[in-house]
This record gives structure tokens, C-alpha cells and sequence, in this order.
């Protein structure tokens, strides 16, 4: 990593060479004594997301690691496996660009990922095919060691969302997924911001609200136009169809446009350093897809590790969240 982002980490995360060499080898040593855990990844980069996560916290950092395999292996069918963007499935999600990362970081070194649900159409997607694609992307980003420290910018598009997407879920399902993915995938939410909210969907943002920490709710920020946005956002970075310079589907990476190369999109390429957004999936898809290898003895997990069961955030939140990972179906 660069000097500036070494003195985030120390900054921010109490990082520094000796405590890192340190915290590295405790925990590889801890993951061969440990029965729960029958096959983990042990290289730093993968180890490094959860110490950082929880600011080198080796306690904390051990438990949000098996909290992790334990949720990929409970949880993997619908989220964690077969993240692979040659997908046909995937690919057409990544064309329509309903999840992206656009391709500079912003002042502050972070990635902006855009996600656009009012793109997803319930009656030809699934909610399988909505967590896959949130799988891959988040997966792809943790590999990248400046992202593990900068962390990342949230913008969601919801123009065009309805309550027929809301229903993907039951609410128990959507519990679980928003309280555990905060606790349990090792990424640094630093800003999230939503353009285009309508008026119907304000119970459902209120609830969403709800079960999210005060450090997250502190960060989430709505505007009504895109263009209030651009005071939080440089615009700059974002696409052209958000005020941006780059068109959306140069900035993914849509190569193959009516049957040749989208000229543009050559063009980007070759004139700046950054990577598109298809090529990080395909130069990162090798290593995601062997991340299902990962596994745990579930039995010696106890009954609410394995049923996902956190605790309520607040007395308006179900006390716990109950059934199991491995359903993910509309009710």
C-alpha cells in the first residue's frame, strides 16, 4: 500500500508493521487450533479485512471471522457461491448495471459503489440473483487492500423502485441480511447516500433504518434529485447519467454493443489508468470462486450462531431473527 493509506491504518485502525505481524500470526495460529473451522484462507489478505474491521482487535476479529465462513456455508447457496460474472444470469444484471463501482476513488481514496434496484425486475430476476450480484461486488472490492483501510461510498439510484421489489424479501429475511451483513462482512461503510427515494417507499426506508446501528443511521444521508448529491459527491466521478463525464456503460465495461466493440469505450481505456469494472470482476474472479472451498463444522457452532440470531438493536426491532440462513425464498 502507499505511505498515505499505511498512515490511515495507524491512524484510524491502530495498524502498524509490528502490530500487523503480530495480529497475523496470532490469528493463523488461533484458525489451527480451531475445531469449528475445518478449511480457511490464512494468506494476509484475506486476514488482514477482519483485524482491520475491527481495528486490530484480535478477539472481535476472530469472532467476525467465523461468523463469516459460518454464514458463507450456511447462507452460500443464495449468496457466497457461484460468484461468477461470465454467469449469463450475472452478466446481464452487470450490463443493465444494477450494481457497479465506478472507476476513480474519490478525494478521500474510496470506491463509490452504485447500485440501481429500480433496474431489477421481479419478474424476471430473483432474490437469489439480487444477493449473488451483491456477493460478488462486495467479495471483489475486500480483495483490494486500500479498500480493507479507505473503505466505501454507498450511492443508491432508487428511481423506478417499487414495493413489488420490496416483496423479494420476507421481513425476517431482510433482517437478517441487513443486521448481518453489518456485523459480519468485514467492510468499512464510511458514507451512504440515496437519490431519487420515493414518498411509497418511506416505511420501508424508516424500517431498514431501524435495524442498522446509530454509526451507520449517522451516515446515510437522502436527497430528493441527484443534483443535491453533488454537494457530498463530486460529480465528476459519477457516471454521465448523474452528471457525470463517462457514460454508465463505458465505466462497467459493456464491451459488445450491436455485435462490435463499443468505440468509447476503447477509447476510455486506453486513455486512463483505472480499471473498468467487468475486468476487476474478471481479474479477481479466479480467487472468489475458490472461496467456496471455505467451510466449518456447523455442529459445533451453537443453535443461534447457526440460525443467525442477533440481538434487537432497539425495543421496536424483533427481539431475534429467526429461521435459518439456508432459506431464502418469497413466503
Amino acid at each position: 500500500m502507499d505511505s498515505e493509506t499505511l498512515q490511515i491504518a495507524k491512524e484510524e485502525l491502530r495498524e502498524d508493521e509490528v502490530t500487523r505481524e503480530n495480529a497475523l500470526t496470532q490469528i493463523r495460529l488461533w484458525l489451527r487450533q480451531n475445531k469449528k473451522i475445518i478449511n480457511s484462507r490464512t494468506d494476509e489478505n484475506f486476514l488482514l479485512r477482519f483485524l482491520r474491521a475491527k481495528k486490530f482487535s484480535l478477539p472481535l476479529a476472530q469472532e467476525a471471522l467465523e461468523r463469516y465462513l459460518l454464514l458463507r456455508q450456511t447462507f452460500g447457496q443464495r449468496l457466497f457461491y457461484k460468484l461468477d460474472v461470465k454467469c449469463p444470469r450475472l452478466e446481464k444484471l452487470l450490463s443493465l448495471g444494477y450494481i457497479f463501482v465506478v472507476p476513480k476513488r474519490d478525494k478521500n481514496g474510496r470506491r463509490i459503489i452504485i447500485t440501481r434496484p429500480g433496474v431489477f425486475d421481479p419478474s424476471k430476476w430473483t432474490n437469489e440473483d439480487m444477493c449473488r450480484m451483491h456477493g460478488m461486488t462486495y467479495e471483489t472490492l475486500m480483495e483490494d487492500q486500500i479498500n480493507q483501510v479507505r473503505g466505501f461510498v454507498h450511492y443508491t439510484d432508487a428511481a423506478g423502485m417499487s414495493l413489488q421489489q420490496m416483496t423479494l424479501f420476507t421481513p425476517r429475511e431482510a433482517i437478517r441480511i441487513v443486521k448481518n451483513g453489518e456485523r459480519t462482512l468485514p467492510m468499512r461503510h464510511k458514507e451512504i447516500y440515496g437519490v431519487n427515494v420515493p414518498t411509497t417507499l418511506k416505511y420501508a426506508l424508516d424500517f431498514g433504518m431501524s435495524l442498522v446501528s446509530e454509526k451507520i443511521r449517522s451516515r446515510v444521508k437522502i436527497f430528493s434529485t441527484i443534483e443535491e448529491s453533488h454537494s457530498y459527491v463530486d460529480k465528476t466521478l459519477l457516471p454521465k447519467e448523474y452528471g457525470g463525464e463517462t457514460e454508465m456503460s463505458t465505466m462497467i465495461g459493456n464491451y459488445d454493443i450491436f455485435g462490435y466493440k463499443n468505440f468509447a469505450l476503447i477509447i476510455y481505456y486506453i486513455h486512463t489508468s483505472v480499471d473498468l469494472w467487468r475486468e476487476e470482476l474478471l481479474e479477481k474472479r479466479e480467487q472468489i470462486l475458490k472461496n467456496e472451498k471455505m467451510s466449518v463444522e456447523e455442529d459445533l457452532f451453537s443453535e443461534g450462531a447457526r440460525q443467525g440470531r442477533v440481538s434487537a438493536l432497539n425495543n421496536n426491532s424483533p427481539q431475534f431473527m429467526v429461521g435459518s440462513f439456508r432459506k431464502l425464498a418469497v413466503d
